[in-house]
């Protein structure tokens, strides 16, 4: 009778120590992926990000959709955050991506005379600053700080590793405030079509914000004139408008061409 009761305490006791043994062994894995996931980005993009809602809150936003008033009047983009499928509603035309293919729907006998290639994803990339700089394939550098007005704002030298996107070559530099970590200016090269990197860095200030679904995104920016990289002054004001940030994805067949559309080789 002895050895039976024996015989069931060892065995409670070896069921205990397996059940503690599987409870420290999840709390391991679980720390060790929130080592891996905080340890992804610099310390001073991390900040940006941040001081804007979290990389990890704009990770789980699937579609972005704004509107602009330009001269030929209202433009309507919606992207896919996660395929970066791509529409753009304008007037005259509709241009299209798919993931795959780049198309165009003129409108009213319009001839489309733009760079469809060169115009794809462009705005969405300037709106979705600085999360966009999250991107895989991207390279971190502290650069020189901007002086504007007599207020000093660090900066952090963006570029590209081979191969990743259309223009590898591009350049970014996201300046931002000292103490709040807020995006306060975006510095940028344009190389589309061109060979090597370039020194001319244009200038768009950011000092406009609206919070969309817990994230800090543009209301409005602002293109500034420059000399010797330096911005002078205001050129030009972008407002969007209709902004819409979710986690639900778009339809695929809204980005799909049809009959009759042109394909850009």
């Amino acid at each position: 009778m002895k050895k039976i009761v024996l015989l069931i305490l060892l065995t409670a006791v070896f069921v205990s120590c397996k059940n503690e043994t599987k409870v420290e062994s999840t709390e391991i894995k679980t720390l060790t992926k929130e080592d891996i996931t905080t340890s992804i980005y610099p310390e001073t993009i991390t900040k940006v990000f941040d001081a804007h809602g979290g990389i990890d809150n704009w990770n789980k936003m699937k579609t972005l959709s704004f509107s602009m008033d330009k001269h030929n009047g209202k433009e309507v983009t919606t992207t896919n955050l996660k395929t970066r499928a791509e529409l753009i509603d304008t007037p005259s035309y509709i241009m299209g991506y798919d993931g795959e293919n780049l198309w165009v729907s003129e409108k009213n006998d319009d001839e489309y005379k733009g760079n469809a290639k060169f115009y794809k994803g462009l705005m969405m990339y300037f709106y979705a600053m600085p999360f966009i700089v999250g991107d895989d394939g991207i390279i971190y550098e502290e650069t020189d700080p901007l002086v504007f007005e007599g207020k000093t704002y660090p900066g952090i030298l963006i570029s590209y590793e081979a191969g990743v996107g259309e223009s590898p070559d591009d350049q970014y530099v996201v300046y931002y405030n000292a103490e709040t970590g807020q995006m306060e200016w975006l510095s940028y090269t344009v190389t589309f079509g061109k060979d090597g990197k370039s020194t001319d860095f244009r200038y768009i200030r950011y000092n406009d914000w609206q919070t969309i679904n817990g994230l800090v995104m543009p209301k409005s920016i602002s293109w500034y004139n420059y000399e010797n990289n330096i911005p002078t002054d205001l050129r030009n004001t972008l407002e969007f408008k209709d902004v819409v940030l979710s986690e639900e994805a778009p339809k695929q067949d809204m980005f799909m061409m049809e009959e009759g559309d042109k394909l850009i080789e």
